[in-house]
């Protein structure tokens, strides 16, 4: 079955009572039992709910996998699978990633012993020299967020093999539909179903996506010892979101692809980070593992001089300034401020979040509106 035809299809079946094609939110807490452990599958909404069950499903799909777990927030998913770990534990994770992946690791569970290695990990042989008897987990974001970084997901699922440890892939970035890290190797994809996959800004939600029923089984009763669910609500709007996912990454790449070409050109601007660029780092790598280069783009503005970037990012009319992203709607934010703002300034800088860093997630919009809206913040410094 192709993409397409999973996103509309994949884990879903008309409602056995109705017909209804569209999956019921079933909005109940509990279900009633014909006797004493005499029931249908389901007890209690924390454990399991049809509406979100077939969302599982389909997310499994979509990511050739086999097991689906999603959650109340991505930082909910990521929190989940670092309860795997224990006190002594570390995890070898990328240098430049989100600030709230970043702010988890750092203030929550580095105080319960697991030690967090935060490096570049374009560098194999850096990753590699970091591993020892301890490493449990290699954390990675490709495309990272907001440097656009790529890194190599065959490379780190054959250290991370190697090492007995996880890999874990947080495919926010690129959406199933262009990047399935299993595929290449790695034992968990994360995503912030908030972002592209729900694609509407009006859900906030996490995923875990798994090939591998043992470690799945763990995953589902931290799940439900811990109780970082989704409401059926918001479960019903992701999987109407999914529907229409192929056809939306196909315009954000479209749009994307045009709005990095247009800023490369412009005097004002300083350097551009996009992975679709032949002088991207990792450019071939991106073109190996990923089905087109996505909606994200960030650039510095010439001077580094943060009132520019700030006032640059308070101008724009149809890019709206907020955090987030993903959604049909684009969007402008300030890293450094806003999404990073969590990350130590000298930390973030080493890794190119500087003050004029502006990131761009490129909505549906026509084109020309978008290319004209950012010719007018351009006149604005």
């Amino acid at each position: 079955m192709k993409f397409g035809t999973k996103a509309l299809h994949a884990g879903i079946q008309p409602d056995p009572s109705t017909g209804a094609i569209m999956t019921p939110i079933y909005q109940t807490s509990t279900y009633v039992q014909d006797a004493v452990g005499e029931h249908k599958g389901y007890e209690y909404s924390r454990t399991h709910n049809p509406t979100r069950d077939a969302l599982q499903k389909n997310l499994a799909a979509l990511e050739n996998g086999r097991q689906g777990i999603v959650f109340s927030s991505g930082m909910a998913a990521i929190d989940t699978l670092l309860k795997l770990l224990k006190p002594g534990d570390e995890v070898i994770s990328t240098s430049d990633l989100y600030g709230g992946s970043y702010r988890l690791f750092t203030t929550v569970w580095q105080q319960y012993g697991i030690k967090f290695h935060f490096n570049p990990l374009m560098d194999k042989e850096a990753v590699r020299a970091l591993v020892n008897k301890n490493t449990k987990l290699i954390w990675v974001e490709t495309p990272t967020n907001p440097m656009m970084s790529i890194i190599d997901i065959k490379a780190m699922a054959s250290i991370a093999q190697n090492a007995g440890a996880l890999l874990a892939v947080d495919n926010t970035f690129a959406s199933p539909y262009l990047q399935n890290p299993l595929d290449l190797g790695a034992d968990v994809v994360m995503h912030s179903v908030t972002k592209y996959i729900n694609g509407h800004s009006d859900v906030v939600m996490g995923a875990l996506i798994l090939d591998n029923e043992e470690l799945a089984a763990k995953l589902y009763t931290l799940q439900n010892s811990c109780g970082a669910v989704p409401g059926p609500q918001d479960c019903f709007l992701v999987l109407r979101g999914i529907k229409t996912l192929h056809v939306r990454m196909e315009r954000h790449c479209e749009n994307g692809a045009e709005v990095a070409r247009f800023l490369k050109k412009n005097d004002k601007v300083d350097k551009v980070y996009w992975p679709g660029f032949d002088a991207h780092p990792n450019h071939l790598v991106a073109k190996e593992q990923m089905h087109g280069f996505g909606g994200m783009v960030s650039f510095t503005l010439k001077g580094n001089k943060l009132k520019d970037a700030k006032r640059f990012a308070s101008n724009t009319d149809i890019f709206s300034l907020a955090e987030s992203l993903g959604g049909v709607e684009s969007l402008i934010g300030h890293p450094a401020s806003m999404t990073h703002a969590s990350i130590p300034k000298e930390v973030r800088e080493k890794t190119g979040v500087v003050d004029s860093l502006i990131r761009l997630s490129v909505g549906l919009e026509n084109i020309e509106d978008l290319i004209l809206d950012l010719e007018q913040a351009f006149n604005t410094i």
